[in-house]
């Protein structure tokens, strides 16, 4: 029998990415996985923390105690070097709405268009939290670094992935398939290291 993970998020994207790698590092009849979608009246939980860990930490929190299940949850987002580390955890939002993913894309482009190649180093960085309603809670950390191209490339993915170059890739994520790109990513590597604590955590 599968063991149910509630992922804190209503991202369906990011859902589907999430049970993808799971699938592989656990199995794919291990975990049955549930996002927010499956409780209509959830409700908005403001990401008040200053780090990616933090707040990944509130999401699974909220997500524990309010299902009764254990929870998942992350906080991602783009640091540019040129920018100082921004937008960090203001990614999603950067341009002012939540989730505009173009608007927030543009912003990052015109903020260094004039930005030296050298200089337009970055990195996506992923934090991911596991808590449990026993209150046991675990997090992890993902990074990828790479170059902020200055035009997108690429229609897979989403959020910044059509202008970030990975180190060593010749691709953007956005132009590599789901495999490839969970295989190098920011929140491939925070989930399957994630995945190893979940397996010890919900045993079968």
């Amino acid at each position: 029998m599968s063991a149910r993970l509630l992922l804190a998020t209503a991202n369906k994207k990011k859902l589907v990415e999430l049970q993808r790698i799971l699938d592989q590092a656990l199995g794919a009849e291990r975990i049955a996985l549930v996002g927010l979608g499956d409780f209509p009246d959830y409700p908005d939980v403001p990401e008040t923390g200053l780090t990616f860990g933090e707040n990944a930490l509130i999401k699974a929190r909220e997500g524990a105690k309010r299902t009764g299940l254990p929870t998942v949850a992350d906080d991602s987002g783009i640091a540019v070097d040129a920018l100082n580390g921004m937008p960090g955890v203001f990614s999603a939002r950067w341009s002012g709405g939540h989730g505009n993913d173009g608007a927030n894309l543009e912003l990052v482009l015109a903020q260094i268009s004039d930005v030296g190649d050298e200089h337009r180093g970055g990195a996506f960085v992923c934090a991911a939290a596991l808590v449990l309603p026993n209150g046991r809670e675990h997090l992890v950390e993902g990074k990828q670094r790479g170059t902020i191209l200055r035009a997108r490339r690429g229609e897979g993915g989403f959020g910044y992935d059509p202008i970030f170059l990975g180190e060593g890739q010749t691709r953007t994520n956005a132009e590599l398939s789901p495999a490839e790109k969970d295989a190098i990513s920011h929140r491939g590597k925070a989930f399957r290291e994630l995945a190893k604590v979940i397996a010890k955590e919900l045993p079968r």
